[in-house]
């Protein structure tokens, strides 16, 4: 998409260190963390929302899935995380690039 910072962010267009990156996916540091550790995972093709699935991207979330467990250690989540999918700008989503994000480093409190 045009005017969406995470694309610009993917194609190379806004620098961001990425701390992993495949053909499908990649992922960054928030740079506003709400925890010691806060990452994104990007799919690299746009879509706004879940209600958006259709085969193709469901296959690159399931593909999100299956990696971000094997990359516990590498990104300092192995005493655990919390994955966190906003929906709608009422769920605080505030780029309409779905992504997901990863928090830990310290004990989480409820919310």
């Amino acid at each position: 998409m045009e005017n969406c910072i995470f694309c610009k962010i993917i194609a190379g267009e806004i620098p961001s260190p990425r701390l992993y990156e495949d053909d499908q996916m990649i992922i960054i540091r928030d740079i506003e963390p709400k925890a010691k550790l806060h990452y994104l995972c990007l799919p690299k093709k746009h879509f706004a929302y879940l209600s958006d699935m259709d085969e193709e991207r469901a296959e690159i979330l399931k593909h999100c899935f299956q990696v971000i467990p094997t990359l516990q250690e590498q990104l300092g989540l192995q005493d655990g995380y919390r994955v966190v999918i906003n929906q709608g700008a009422n769920a605080g989503q505030t780029v309409f690039h779905l992504h997901i994000h990863l928090l830990g480093g310290e004990v989480l409190g409820d919310f």
